[in-house]
């Protein structure tokens, strides 16, 4: 037969990768289009269509406020929540994701001020629902803007027809929640201390409070005794950081299990303040340093016990100012005194703090039955300044009242006038600065104050009919909910152990309104004919029918001519969002209640798990969810808090247009969320080298699976290396499952990752590449592999799409151009069959050997001695008996890329190839012998025995006969 070999272009006999999947992802180009075809072909709706009957899945999306573009925690947080709609879609379940908006509240109305400001318009000289509209418009505006960016992030829900807060049937629902609370008894208008905003002139509730360092001033007072005792004309000495709630101190709490003396001034070196011979009462643990403060020696005269110090009252130390400050100051027993700090006495104004409030309430009989007025003073008013329960330094002070906090969140003069009043009477001790956490505003970040105003509360340890509380209800839904991490059940439940009464009421405009009436005593009426006018008039105007003119007539109907006041403060926005289980989950057929997810950052403890949890249980008795997820915070990469004003920020935009959506969701599925995250420059670039791997190992199964046909070999005829591969599958599917199912993504990342870079690419893919390129078409070990590499493909693109949604429907199409997408698709079925324990076991043994003898290989490729390993055929000393017996049967140089090896059951040289590791194998480098083969590049002794392809080994001829038969040479 005539030598045909020169006319043959090798290359082209071999099944070599072919796909227009390419290398460079050029993420930036190809999302934005696979978006457009998502929208085009109506995704979301199919996904819905496909999930009838299902098992409905249901994680709640906490409402994202409307007012801006979306930043990096917004990205963090819509990604995870994307993962876990995705990730349970694909296994069997309804997975609807409906998206929300908090949309009322002061950050909107603050905008829309700003531009009446520079448009010169006056917000009160505006028709409130006039107003009300501008913020509508303004929300909605940053609705679109955030959904387009969501989408952009490879979000799939349903952005046609999602929740907003400020929906006419939401707000309806929200003030239908309200009026449950107002005619159970559990809504009460009450007089107490809350935090305040001067700048935003409004009341403040825990959640929307963040502390940071402040600097204050401070004060030891001089309390003078009164009456005639023991003590008399002694002076019991507090301390305080907010000299400008002197004006309110009412009384001086002190405790039982404090050691206190009495003690006398020896000497002074300061310009005001006590001199020598003074008599003062300090706690034991905290004399030396109160007197080294205020530059005085002193010696100690004697215990002072604490009945003494109960049966004792002191004159306010402002007395006389103004003519006011005449009642006497009693001292009470406080739990919440301690001596590690001030003087072991803390200053009470029950007007001014929590802690302060209760003492004077829990002992208001007592102090009655003494003869002493209770009434709490309203010494601060919504604008800071002093009024005239606050004599000389109010009204009546010459220049004006002073003032705590000015407009801009600046330190008024109020401490200045109260310490000079002080001094002029000679009952400051000593003063100073101290920098502390203080409460500030989270919109303003200006310092908030505690102020005693009238608002409207939620009570939390009132019996509501059935032995429960509201704070026992909520306790116990804690219990029973699922935390992860497991540490967000202590910290939510210490949170609402200790909260105290919930504040409902807001004075602002822009919001549900707080939608009852009361008479001058507080008392809501209670009428069910009222309270359904007011809900049908919501539901088709929305709130802005409470504030339309002849509302209180609307509403009270023929009860209008009876003394009922429309009350206008506003709800909390947290109650807005703590009702969104109503008008979402409960009144969507497509979602259920209660929710099987809630997610949100680590400070939603405080905010929407916690006003959720309260409303429900309020209205319910259990909790909206069953499961709290909740992520960190991400840093820079050095650990500092992203600002603007450092410079190191990282916005998902840049991130999206620079690199793709999907390097921004692989560090998503990398990072350990429940922890604080960092992103920069370098963390980009570590996800864009793990995808580029990802991505290379994907294409490369695309490239194969071009010349697949579809054959299937039964199991049992699968070589043992087919079957491994298969093994790992059932090991990885049990892994990827767990992993969806426990929130833990960045186990199933690694874990897949490593799988395709170490044990494919680097494994699998490696050995088989000759068979897949050379074997002949009927080779069954050519089709077992391509067979796996289609299982592989399948099992790994929709094992990755809920993480990688973009790149997974680009690999998948270019698979399947005739299906629609990949996110239609279910994870897949793997066979128990696959599993084989002790196959694996062998395995493990092999590639022991393997990493012996690739890494003697190793060391001759750097030193030049062989460029591929095909040009080797090194000798192989194996002692150990499991090892050899493993390897039996097995051509060890197919597994180990070379043209030949030789196995030895010896020691072998000393200066042989070992790895400390691998006890028992050692490896001597030795040539391959035999001709180079034109088309596989191994060097065998069979090269030209086929006188019809004389320059390949025997192998290679048969494939390139049969390929001719074919047609295909």
């Amino acid at each position: 037969m005539t030598d045909t070999s020169e006319k043959i272009d090798y290359s082209k006999t071999l099944n070599l990768p072919q796909t227009d999947f390419p290398m460079r992802a050029g993420l930036p180009q190809k999302e934005p289009e696979l978006v457009a075809r998502w929208q085009k072909m109506s995704l979301y709706k199919r996904l819905r269509e496909d999930a009838k009957g299902r098992e409905k899945f249901v994680l709640h999306d906490g409402p994202p406020y409307a007012n801006g573009n979306i930043h990096i925690g917004h990205a963090l947080n819509k990604v995870l929540k994307d993962i876990i709609t995705r990730s349970f879609q694909m296994r069997g379940y309804d997975s609807n994701y409906v998206p929300g908006w908090d949309c009322h509240g002061l950050p909107i109305e603050w905008k829309i001020e700003e531009q009446y400001r520079a448009k010169g318009k006056n917000k009160d000289e505006v028709p409130v629902n006039e107003f009300r509209k501008e913020c509508r418009d303004f929300a909605q505006h940053w609705i679109k803007v955030q959904s387009e960016e969501f989408k952009r992030l490879g979000i799939e829900g349903d952005f046609e027809n999602p929740y907003t807060t400020m929906n006419f049937h939401a707000e309806a629902r929200i003030a239908g929640e309200l009026l449950k609370f107002a005619m159970s008894g559990q809504l009460y208008r009450g007089s107490k201390p809350v935090m305040w905003s001067v700048v935003e002139r409004t009341a403040l509730a825990e959640a929307e409070v963040e502390y940071h360092d402040h600097e204050s001033d401070t004060v030891w007072v001089k309390f003078p005794v009164m009456g005639e005792n023991e003590l008399s004309g002694t002076f019991v000495v507090i301390w305080t950081t907010t000299p400008w709630t002197i004006p309110g101190n009412r009384a001086i709490s002190y405790s039982p299990r404090i050691a206190y003396g009495l003690y006398e001034v020896t000497g002074a070196e300061n310009d005001f303040g006590p001199q020598a011979g003074e008599k003062l009462i300090f706690a034991d643990a905290l004399a030396e340093e109160s007197f080294a403060k205020a530059k005085l020696t002193y010696k100690r005269l004697r215990d002072v016990s604490a009945d003494e110090l109960g049966a004792i009252t002191c004159a306010h130390p402002l007395k006389g100012l103004g003519g006011g400050y005449k009642f006497p100051v009693p001292l009470l027993p406080g739990e919440h005194v301690t001596d590690d700090a001030g003087t072991g006495f803390v200053h009470t104004a029950p007007g001014h703090g929590r802690e302060d409030f209760d003492a004077w309430m829990d002992a208001r009989g007592q102090l009655e039955s003494r003869g002493i007025d209770t009434a709490i003073p309203f010494t601060v008013d919504d604008a800071g300044y002093f009024t005239k329960d606050a004599p000389g330094v109010g009204p009546d002070r010459e220049g004006g009242p002073a003032r705590v906090i000015d407009d801009k969140g600046k330190k008024g003069d109020a401490n200045g006038a109260v310490i000079e009043a002080l001094i002029e009477r000679n009952m400051l001790f000593a003063r100073g600065r101290l920098k502390h956490s203080y409460p500030h505003s989270w919109r303003s970040k200006k310092p908030v104050i505690f102020r005693n105003t009238p608002q409207w509360f939620v009570h939390m340890d009132k019996d509501l009919g059935d032995a429960t509380t509201l704070r026992t209800r909520a306790l116990k839904a804690i219990d029973d909910t699922r935390f992860v991490p497991a540490a967000g059940q202590a910290r939510l439940r210490a949170m609402i152990e200790d909260r105290p009464d919930w504040v409902l009421s807001r004075q602002r405009a822009w919001g549900v309104p707080i939608c009852v009436f009361a008479d001058e005593d507080g008392n809501v009426l209670k009428d069910e004919a009222v309270n359904q006018r007011i809900l049908e008039a919501f539901e088709a105007e929305g709130a802005d029918a409470w504030f339309a003119e002849g509302a209180r007539e609307r509403f009270l109907g023929e009860r209008a001519g009876e003394p009922w006041r429309q009350v206008t403060d506003i709800l909390d926005v947290w109650f807005d969002s703590g009702s969104t289980h109503t008008f979402t989950l409960e009144d969507r057929p497509d979602l259920k209640w209660p929710a099987d997810v809630y997610l949100e950052g680590s400070d939603q403890h405080r905010g929407w798990f916690h006003s959720s949890l309260l409303e429900s249980c309020g209205t319910r008795g259990r909790a909206p969810y069953d499961t709290v997820i909740t992520h960190g915070f991400t840093m820079a990469e050095d650990g500092r808090k992203m600002s603007k004003s450092l410079g190191n920020q990282t916005f998902p935009q840049d991130i999206m247009n620079q690199s793709g959506a999907d390097i921004l969701r692989l560090w998503v599925g990398t990072t350990d969320y429940w922890e604080d995250q960092r992103l920069g420059k370098n963390v980009i670039q570590t996800n864009v080298d793990a995808y580029r791997k990802l991505r290379n190992t994907v294409r490369w199964m695309l490239g194969s699976l071009a010349h697949d046909e579809g054959e299937d070999v039964p199991l049992a005829q699968m070589p043992e290396l087919e079957r491994l591969m298969l093994h790992r599958l059932a090991e990885l599917d049990a892994v990827v499952r767990a992993g969806y199912d426990n929130f833990d993504f960045k186990r199933i990342i690694r874990t897949l990752l490593d799988f395709m870079v170490i044990e494919l690419s680097a494994f699998y893919f490696d050995i088989r590449k000759d068979a897949l390129y050379c074997d002949a078409p009927s080779s069954t070990r050519r089709k077992a592999s391509l067979q796996v590499v289609r299982t592989l493909f399948d099992c790994l693109v929709k094992w990755l799409a809920p993480i990688l949604p973009f790149t997974t429907e680009e690999a998948w199409l270019a698979r399947h151009p005739d299906k629609e997408s990949v996110h239609l698709e279910q994870f897949p079925a793997v066979p128990a069959s696959w599993k084989d324990d002790a196959l694996a076991a062998k395995w493990r043994k092999i590639r022991q050997v393997r990493r012996v003898v690739t890494g003697a290989l190793e060391i001759e490729r750097k030193e030049k001695t062989i460029g591929s390993s095909l040009e080797a055929a090194p000798i192989v000393h194996i002692t150990d008996a499991e090892l050899r017996e493993a390897i039996g049967g097995h051509d060890m140089a197919d597994i180990c890329i070379t043209s030949g090896i030789e196995i030895r059951e010896d020691e072998g040289p000393a200066d042989a190839f070992r790895l400390d590791d691998v006890k028992g194998v050692a490896v001597v480098f030795a040539r391959a012998h035999g001709i180079k083969c034109a088309r596989s590049w191994r060097y065998t002794d069979d090269v030209g025995s086929d006188p019809e392809f004389p320059e390949v080994s025997a192998r290679d001829a048969a494939a390139l006969r049969e390929l001719r038969a074919l047609g295909r040479l």
